[in-house]
């Protein structure tokens, strides 16, 4: 019997193979921490508050979120409220995680049955490939087994003529067909930061003095309609990716988000010292995270 301390270890395990891999993927993490350390912000990664870490998945049978859900709830995670996001075709989940320290996970879906028959043919001839739920035969309570599910793709990589399709009717379509595995990006919480950095303006400024560049749909600073959300985003890196047919063409990498959660109203007498994650605002807002997905898109890459 797994007691819950292991399934914790595990856990951890497999949120340091995720976040390992990220920094490798993503040039930015290593910059931006660097840039932290450089100005005294932070002594180093390990004392960065991860907000949330965001997956991508395709909603087909044997896949998507009912199938990755899976994991995060085997080590005590939550399943909180839906988001739909029309215009993208997605549906999303958050998960609240076990303990405080614990980022929380959010999870979006591309609801593959609402594009166009062409895209959902050249969708479904690659995931097709998938019978069975992959986690279903995963041993949860092995760490390694997990890390490797997690970064080991699931499907053949696509023809670049087969991404390029996809790319016009769908962008996040086109960004998973390829990507073939699960995590888009991790989340800073600039909130916990040192007064001059522990506000979301504050801390794109910071940004913006050692050139990393914002995601601007929507503003650079995102606000949920409580103004309790505030949030914002690099944008994704351009990686030269190799296709299946040999061919070779620059597509968008993932990139970087950032949160303030602000205190809410019922406890804004708390002195700063008492302020703990419970008394922040929660969850997401759907017209946020809307905009934060167009990170990976050629209209904020192209710029």
């Amino acid at each position: 019997m797994t007691t819950s301390s292991q399934k914790l270890q595990t856990l951890d395990a497999v949120l340091d193979g995720l976040m390992s891999r990220y920094r490798e993927r993503v040039p930015d993490v290593m910059g931006i921490i660097n840039a932290l350390v450089d100005e005294k912000v932070i002594p180093s990664a390990d004392a960065i508050e991860n907000d949330h870490i965001a997956f991508r998945t395709m909603g087909v049978p044997s896949l998507g979120i009912q199938s990755f859900e899976k994991i995060f709830l085997h080590y005590g995670y939550e399943k909180r409220e839906p988001y739909d996001f029309k215009e993208k075709k997605l549906n999303a989940y958050w998960y609240s995680p076990p303990k405080p320290h614990y980022p929380r996970i959010f999870v979006s879906e591309l609801r593959v049955r609402d594009l166009s028959e062409e895209a959902q043919h050249i969708i479904y001839q690659y995931t097709d490939t998938v019978v069975f739920d992959p986690v279903d035969s995963l041993d949860l309570d092995d760490a390694q087994a997990v890390d490797q599910f997690l970064h080991q793709p699931l499907w053949q990589t696509p023809t670049l003529n087969d991404y390029l399709t996809l790319l016009k009717e769908s962008e996040y379509a086109a960004w998973v067909i390829y990507n073939r595995y699960y995590l888009n990006h991790f989340t800073i919480s600039v909130h916990n930061l040192k007064p001059g950095y522990n506000t979301i303006q504050e801390f794109t400024d910071f940004l913006e003095r050692h050139g990393f560049k914002l995601n601007t749909a929507g503003g650079k600073i995102k606000i949920s309609p409580d103004e309790g959300l505030l949030q914002a985003s690099t944008v994704a890196q351009m990686l030269d990716a190799e296709f299946a047919d040999g061919q070779t063409h620059r597509i968008a990498g993932s990139y970087v988000e950032f949160a303030e959660r602000r205190v809410l109203p019922q406890f804004q007498h708390l002195p700063p010292d008492q302020i703990r994650r419970e008394h922040r605002r929660d969850g997401f807002e759907a017209g946020n995270a809307d905009k934060i997905f167009e990170s990976t898109f050629t209209s904020q890459t192209g710029k």
